[in-house]
C-alpha cells in the first residue's frame, strides 16, 4: 500500500514514560507540547514495566481512532516487535501503516515485514519538526 501523507499531519501524538516527580512529568509534558505533541505522559517506576502503559495507550488510542475513521495512514514511531498485532489489525481495518525508526533503538523485522513502508529518520526528525514551528537551533 502506498497512500500519500499530507505534508503536514493533522495531530501528532507522542506516549513517553520517565521516572520523577509530578514536577519533572509536567516538564517534559510541557517540551513535548511545546514541540507541537499531543503528549501522553506516565509515571515510571522501578516495580512496574516501564512500557507496559505507553504500549497501551498508544495502542488504544491508534485502534480506536482507526475504527473511528479518523485516519488513513498512521505513522507509527517505533521499531519494538510488539507493536506488529497493532500494525496487523490496523491495516485489517483498511487503514495505511508506515513505521518510523531511529538507527540507534533499530527496527525489528516482524515490524518492517507488518508495515506498509518504513522510514529511516536518524537527523531528520528533530530539525523537521524545529522547521514546521519556525523553531532555529540558537533561540
Amino acid at each position: 500500500m502506498n497512500l500519500p501523507l499530507q505534508r503536514h499531519a493533522v495531530r501528532a501524538h507522542y506516549y513517553t514514560s520517565i521516572r520523577g516527580d509530578q514536577e519533572r512529568i509536567e516538564e517534559v509534558y510541557g517540551a513535548l507540547w511545546n514541540l507541537g505533541f499531543s503528549p501522553t505522559v506516565f509515571k515510571s517506576d522501578r516495580t512496574r514495566d516501564r512500557s507496559k502503559g505507553v504500549d497501551i495507550a498508544l495502542s488504544t488510542d491508534m485502534l480506536s481512532n482507526a475504527f473511528r475513521n479518523n485516519y488513513d495512514v498512521a505513522v507509527l514511531y517505533a521499531g519494538d516487535g510488539d507493536y506488529v498485532p497493532l500494525v496487523e489489525e490496523i491495516k485489517r481495518l483498511g487503514k495505511g501503516v508506515y513505521v518510523s525508526y531511529f538507527g540507534k533503538s533499530g527496527l525489528n523485522n516482524n515490524l518492517r515485514y507488518a508495515s506498509d513502508t518504513c522510514l529511516f529518520l536518524d537527523g531528520a526528525f528533530l530539525e523537521g519538526w524545529r522547521r514546521h514551528l519556525g523553531v532555529h537551533e540558537d533561540s
